[in-house]
């Protein structure tokens, strides 16, 4: 009876971490294919990115009121000193890793973006050797060889590269090496009580809104300037899409499409976190490594990517960086007390690895350290 009672547990923890795992494909994988397909016809990914944002917030609030009224204990709010102190820079960073990651989707292909964004956990080591966050070791040499020589195959003699969308995806991993760096110091400050990814959504989306506003307004609300061609500046003001429709059906469709982003970028976050509450932080990143490969996969059969021999081997070169450092992580969790699933993590539209290290402070207390690599939004 009881070893019957301990399969029954084991195949339903089985089928659990799996429906887990492909809620997480279908939110995350599905966001990449939605911006490819919706910046194709509607060229405003910076006005999309904005929108989705607005949404996150009301999901996220809806969602704080709920638990608040079951559960009768007050959600956390921050002070406007530690707000804009604290949780600012971490908004900013975030704001213009979604934004340039969306923008590059004008120009590349899901491939290309997929790769270079495996690329985020490369400036993330870099920042966290910066901050201190990290010990220098002839392992995280290795780590940063093997991603920066797989995305150099990857791109080279690329059929289907582009400077622009290379540019400016690029630009967003580095900025995502900063944006989880200062993550994970914020994740750190126990006292603000963000750990909960439906609070810390909550207080990032406004701040990340109001980050993007400028980019949006110089870009795409504002007239066409020659001097800004060079990033491919469009006007929203002029859309027969939206402020100057002629069919409210086109409208209605386009605004549809829209508030579909943002449930999935929403959606994305909390299976994130359902997954890693549920299971652990390794499932997750053993999952993100295995997500990649479906995406380029179905990006090759779905969209026509052309992805040659030498950049799938540069693909799995990078693969093999990353899942050395999941390894590495893993090992320095367990040796330090062992592995336990992560509660409360905080999680964002574009998580796609994310490591856990703990470290007792005197008896109760716990460090977490969280490193991610994204390929998605």
């Amino acid at each position: 009876m009881g070893r019957w009672a301990l399969d029954v547990a084991f195949v339903w923890k089985a089928v659990l971490t799996l429906g887990l795992v492909l809620l997480y494909y279908c939110f995350s994988i599905g966001i990449t294919f939605y911006n490819k397909w919706l910046t194709k016809s509607f060229h405003f990914p910076l006005f999309m990115t904005m929108l989705h944002l607005a949404v996150i917030f009301l999901f996220s609030a809806l969602s704080r009121a709920l638990v608040q009224c079951s559960s009768h204990r007050a959600r956390v709010v921050l002070s406007w000193t530690d707000y804009l102190k604290r949780v600012a820079p971490t908004a900013l960073a975030t704001a213009l890793d979604v934004g340039l990651s969306n923008w590059s989707f004008l120009y590349i292909t899901v491939s290309l973006y997929t790769m270079t964004k495996s690329s985020a956990v490369l400036f993330i080591l870099i920042f966290s050797l910066i901050f201190k966050l990290e010990e220098l070791r002839a392992t995280l040499v290795l780590v940063v060889l093997l991603i920066a020589g797989g995305l150099f195959m990857f791109t080279y003699k690329s059929t289907q590269f582009n400077v622009k969308g290379f540019s400016l995806v690029l630009g967003a991993s580095f900025i995502g090496g900063i944006r989880w760096t200062l993550t994970q110091m914020l994740l750190q400050k126990a006292e603000l009580g963000l750990q909960n990814p439906i609070d810390s959504m909550f207080h990032l989306q406004p701040l990340m809104f109001l980050g993007l506003f400028p980019l949006f307004a110089i870009f795409e609300a504002l007239r066409r300037q020659p001097k800004l061609d060079v990033l491919h500046c469009l006007h929203l003001s002029t859309s027969e899409k939206i402020f100057r429709f002629q069919d409210t059906g086109l409208l209605l469709r386009v605004l549809g499409s829209l508030f579909l982003g943002g449930i999935l970028a929403f959606g994305l976050g909390f299976s994130e976190f359902l997954l890693v509450s549920r299971t652990s932080s390794l499932t997750l990143s053993i999952a993100g490594i295995f997500k990649e490969v479906c995406t380029l996969l179905l990006a090759a059969h779905l969209l026509g990517d052309q992805i040659s021999l030498l950049n799938w081997l540069g693909f799995a070169l990078c693969l093999s960086g990353i899942s050395l450092h999941v390894a590495l992580k893993t090992l320095h969790s367990r040796g330090e007390g062992g592995s336990r699933p992560l509660k409360g993590l905080s999680s964002s539209p574009d998580l796609e690895l994310l490591l856990r290290s703990s470290q007792p402070e005197d008896e109760d207390n716990e460090e977490e350290d969280y490193f991610m690599a994204q390929g998605q939004q």
